[in-house]
Parts: structure tokens; C-alpha cells; sequence
């Protein structure tokens, strides 16, 4: 057993200032880590045990399957980085660094290149695949704004777990195993998840599927339906409504709308001064609305791309991330607006890159991209390139196109779903495990073949299967906790059980010892409050903040053979006799 007068611990009892979510307030109060910088945790006795049970529980699963462990340097060269392309990728978002000598390094943001190095360099023939092998390892990524704790971190722990197999075959039975084993660890974690379709972002590959943990803290939002469609919302694809006819339809007119550069003050401009021929009022939704954009290439060149979208509609951030990566996006600025006069503030309006609408009212060479719902035969109200001016009945298809699609529109509640299971709702969400068919992306562009049964040399195809412990271990403080602090689960506990003995009276302590030290033969892991000077009040507010499963609270009527048990999941006190203690516990 341990005892918390000696263990190497501290418990606040204010909440700290710059904790911004529960799991990071309770974490530092409990004395579990530590800020040692933007970013970037101490762990403390207590926070090491809860990570490595989570640790253990990755490890039993993946050797349940038939991975091996393997363990790769953190720092790492250049070199095979910048072979696959991902040296310049991933932009600012990794710690680069020189030796001194001047070679470039970088601390890993992920590993599958020295995965397959390793691999390339070991295996030579089909007979030593399938092969799957995993490390548990520090990731460091450079936030440009770490925050809530360990769920968005710069130093952060992970598994990562790579398959390589010779047929397509191969590798989606390799998933699979992987993938069943991810649902196995996340419900041992005590993890609410949804398994939904993700964009695989640098990564790459034909198939990617994260882990979510639905949460209000979440950064991400999952779409699902009720007929069991579900995504990430970078990933979720628009249904694309049924073009209508063109012919018949009246000639667009240009219209003087002063002082109407918003949607808002558009739509109540024509319902005052313009007012549909069918009684029905003008809605942001009749409006095309058209956003400027900036993107920045990886070799630093810059461009300009327009969005045409329904008014009743705003550009999704990480949708249009995931549209134009791996360029950075920003919006455009007025800088932007002066170096291309064509783009009338407020006022712009739909246009090709081979011709112009209306006549030669707007041309650019700007690239033109519609949102799906853009169809042919719609008809909508837009700017007419000109200062005080829209346009009323201009025609997709007939008045304009566009230069191509582009999934950047938010997703609301309501939407189709994209395989036809009905209209979506929306949920903040967490991510906490990914997984991908990589193919032969990374085996490719580092020369990872085997001889194949014929004797042929052919290209490997891989998997990459990510969980975050870290953050998993924060996501459980997330959901697992109460009014006075954390509730761990009984198989990623620091302890099993917390004795805690009161008062004053040296029989008391003496009692509690005995009750520690029994339990502890018994196989239990013991967490001892022996400090001698320390209050009840105290020593009772440690137990829950600190949140193990169950509290022996040995008091008054201990000389009486009766201890306190508290079940902090349910939250019952209830009396027990020493002799039907062990009974109690229930291990």
C-alpha cells in the first residue's frame, strides 16, 4: 500500500486560473500533473499510475491480437520526412530543429515513415506478413493555441500501431482486428463512442474512421442520423439536390440595392421594395451568397478562391480546411480586396473563368467554386459586381457556372444524410482513437516492397491505428466525475481502494492500518491517508477529489468493528462491519 503522508503529492483547493475545462481544473487540483508550460504536463506519482493502467489495458488488447511492441525515438531526421512529402505538409505544425553539425530533425508528430523504414529494413519476403506492430510513444505537435489541459496538448502520449500485409485483402482484415480491438478498449476505458467516417487529412489512404467520444467539451462535430449513418463533419458530403428545368424562367434583372452589403439587409431590401410575384417572402436561402478566401501554398505562393453558397449558410472552418489542404486558409483581407478590383466588396457576384456573367459586367481569373446545393435551374438573388447593386433571378446553369465543387458549407441540423438514412443532428465530440487504410502511400514513396509468392517484387500496403492516452485519460475525468471532483472507474484507478483514517485517537490510526494492510494482502491496490494532523473535513475533501472508486473511511466506531464505505460512482454511504468489509468491496 502507499501512504499519503509520504506520497509526492499536492491537492489545491481553489480551482487554477488557466484551467479552462473540468478534466484539466480537477487534474491539477488532485495533484495528478502539473503545468511545466504552454502545453506541455509534469505527471506525478498519481497521474503516472492512471496512465499506465490505461497503458495496460492498449497493451493487452494489441497483444490479443497479435501486435508486437516496438519503441521509436522521438527525435527523428529529415530525411525520410521530406520523402514523403510531409517535411513541408505539415507546414507550422511541427518542431523543427538542427544538430550541430546543421542536420535537420524534427520531434515526431506521428511515425509511419520510420515504421516502414523498419519493416523495409527487417522484412523481405510475404512469409513474414501479416505484420503489425505498435509503440506507445510521446507525439509533439506545435499548437499555435494548446488549451483545455491535456486534450489539446503539445506534448502528448499515443499509440500508434501500424499493419503491413501484401493484398488489399489482407489489409482490411488487418483493420478489422484492429478496429475490434479499439471497440474492446474503449468500453474497458468506461468511453461512451461513435465510430464515424473521417477525412484522413496528411495521413492519407482510402479508408479513415475516428473513435468519438460525444462530449460538450469536444472540439469536433459528429453528424448522425437516426437511420446509423454517421461522420465527422469535415467529412460529411452534401446531397446534392435535383437540377430544375431552365427553360422558362424569366431573364435575370439588376436591381439598385443601396446599402445592402449583408444577407440580412438584402432579403429585407427585396421584401420591402421587391416582393415576389408568389406572395412567399425572400429568405437568406433564396440568396447566393459569395465568400472570399485566401489560400497559402506550401511553397509560400498565395491565391484567391470565391465560394458561391446559400445565403442561409457560413463557411465551415475545418470543412474548407479539409477542402484546400494541405494550403493554409484564410479569409481574404482588404489588401486582398485593393490588388483585385473585379471583387466589389459586399457586392460580388458569380462568374466563370471562361467568360463573364451578364455580358462583361465582372471578369476575373479568380477560381469560382459552388456549394452542391447550387444546381442547375436554381434561381437566386447575388451581387452584381457593382457598388449598390444585386441581381434578381440569376440562373445556375444558364447565367453561370462554376469552376468546380467545394464541401465548405456547415452542416445544421436537418440535412440529408448522404446515403438516403434520413435528416442529421448534430453533437459536439471528442476524438479519441482514428483509424486508417493507408494503402500503399507510405510504402511507395519509401521503396517498402516484398518478394510476393511468385517471386515478384510488389509494394506493401498498410494500416495506421492511433489512440490518444493522454487525452483518453483526460476524456475519462470528463465523464467520470461529480460536484466535488473525480470518479475514475475501477480498471484505470490510481487505487482500488482509499482508507482513510480520522480523528485523533491513536486506535483509530492503529485499526486503519490493520484494514490497509489487510486489504492489500488481499490483492487490492491501497491508497493509505495516514497523516496524523490533518482534519476529517481535509482528508474527506482529498478522497473525492482525488476520486478513488471506493473510500474506507475508519472513524469513531472503528473500536466497534464498523468502518464508513463510500462507492463514489453511486455515491452510497453506508455502514459495514470490518468482518464483511472484504465482501463489500467486492474483490
Amino acid at each position: 500500500m502507499i501512504r499519503l503522508s509520504q506520497l509526492f503529492f499536492t491537492t489545491l483547493r481553489e480551482d487554477p486560473a488557466e484551467a479552462e475545462v473540468a478534466s484539466h481544473r480537477l487534474l491539477l487540483r488532485a495533484g495528478y500533473i502539473r503545468r511545466a508550460g504552454a502545453g506541455l504536463y509534469s505527471w506525478l506519482p498519481l497521474g503516472l499510475r492512471v496512465r499506465r493502467n490505461i497503458e495496460r489495458i492498449v497493451r493487452e488488447e494489441m497483444e490479443a491480437v497479435g501486435a508486437q511492441e516496438v519503441l521509436f525515438p522521438g527525435l527523428l531526421p529529415r530525411e525520410p520526412y521530406e520523402r514523403t512529402g510531409r517535411w513541408t505538409e505539415y507546414g507550422d505544425g511541427i518542431f523543427r530543429l538542427q544538430d550541430r553539425k546543421g542536420a535537420d530533425h524534427l520531434l515526431a508528430p506521428t511515425h509511419e515513415e520510420v515504421f516502414t523504414l523498419l519493416v523495409q529494413d527487417l522484412v523481405s519476403s510475404y512469409k513474414a506478413l501479416p505484420l503489425t506492430i505498435f509503440q506507445i510513444q510521446d507525439k509533439y505537435r506545435d499548437e499555435a493555441r494548446p488549451r483545455a489541459g491535456l486534450l489539446r496538448a503539445r506534448e502528448f502520449t499515443m499509440k500508434d500501431a501500424y499493419s503491413f500485409d501484401v493484398t488489399d485483402e489482407g489489409l482490411a482484415a488487418s483493420y478489422q482486428l484492429q478496429r475490434d480491438a479499439y471497440e474492446r478498449i474503449f468500453k474497458r476505458l468506461g468511453l461512451e463512442y461513435v465510430i464515424v467516417s473521417a477525412d484522413a487529412g496528411a495521413m492519407g489512404g482510402s479508408k479513415s474512421e475516428e473513435f468519438m467520444h460525444p462530449t460538450p467539451v469536444g472540439e469536433d462535430t459528429i453528424v448522425r442520423s437516426a437511420g446509423g449513418y454517421a461522420a465527422n463533419v469535415e467529412a460529411f458530403e452534401t446531397l446534392a439536390p435535383e437540377p430544375l428545368p431552365i427553360e422558362g424562367q424569366a431573364d435575370a434583372v439588376v436591381r439598385e440595392t443601396p446599402d445592402t452589403p449583408t444577407i440580412e439587409t438584402l432579403v429585407a431590401d427585396a421584401n420591402a421594395r421587391f416582393p415576389r410575384e408568389d406572395g412567399r417572402p425572400w429568405t437568406a436561402a433564396d440568396t447566393l451568397k459569395n465568400v472570399v478566401l485566401r489560400l497559402t501554398h506550401l511553397d509560400g505562393t498565395r491565391e484567391l478562391v470565391v465560394i458561391g453558397l446559400p445565403g442561409d449558410r457560413e463557411v465551415d472552418e475545418k470543412r474548407v480546411e479539409v477542402a484546400f489542404q494541405p494550403a493554409v486558409v484564410t479569409a481574404a483581407d482588404d489588401d486582398d480586396f485593393k490588388a483585385n478590383p473585379g471583387l466589389v466588396k459586399g457586392y460580388i457576384g458569380p462568374w466563370s473563368t471562361s467568360g463573364a456573367v451578364l455580358g462583361e459586367r465582372a471578369t476575373t481569373r479568380i477560381r469560382y467554386l459552388l456549394d452542391k446545393r447550387v444546381v442547375d435551374g436554381t434561381s437566386w438573388i447575388t451581387g452584381a459586381n457593382e457598388p449598390g447593386r444585386h441581381v434578381f433571378g440569376l440562373v445556375a446553369g444558364r447565367d453561370f457556372v462554376g469552376d468546380g465543387w467545394v464541401e465548405a458549407a456547415n452542416v445544421v441540423d436537418g440535412d440529408p444524410a448522404p446515403d438516403g438514412s434520413g435528416p442529421v443532428v448534430l453533437e459536439r465530440g471528442m476524438e479519441i482513437g482514428h483509424v486508417f487504410q493507408l494503402g500503399r502511400k507510405y510504402a511507395e514513396a519509401l521503396g517498402l516492397k516484398v518478394l510476393d509468392e511468385h517471386g515478384k517484387l510488389v509494394t506493401v500496403t498498410m494500416g495506421s491505428y492511433g489512440i490518444g492516452v493522454t487525452r483518453n485519460l483526460a476524456a475519462i475525468v470528463e465523464k467520470s466525475r461529480d460536484d466535488k471532483g473525480i470518479v475514475w472507474p475501477r480498471e484505470v484507478a490510481p487505487f482500488d481502494v482509499h482508507v482513510v483514517a480520522t480523528g485523533k485517537d491513536p486506535e483509530v490510526f492503529s485499526i486503519a492500518e490493520r484494514v490497509a494492510a489487510d486489504l492489500d494482502v488481499r490483492g487490492l491496490e491501497v491508497l493509505f491517508d495516514d497523516r496524523p494532523k490533518v482534519s476529517p473535513g481535509v482528508k474527506f475533501g482529498d478522497a473525492e477529489l482525488m476520486g478513488m472508486p471506493l473510500v474506507v473511511v475508519v472513524g469513531r466506531d472503528a473500536a466497534q468493528g464498523s468502518v464508513e464505505l463510500w462507492d463514489r460512482a453511486s455515491g452510497e454511504r453506508k455502514q459495514v462491519q470490518l468482518a464483511q468489509l472484504q465482501e463489500a468491496i467486492g474483490r
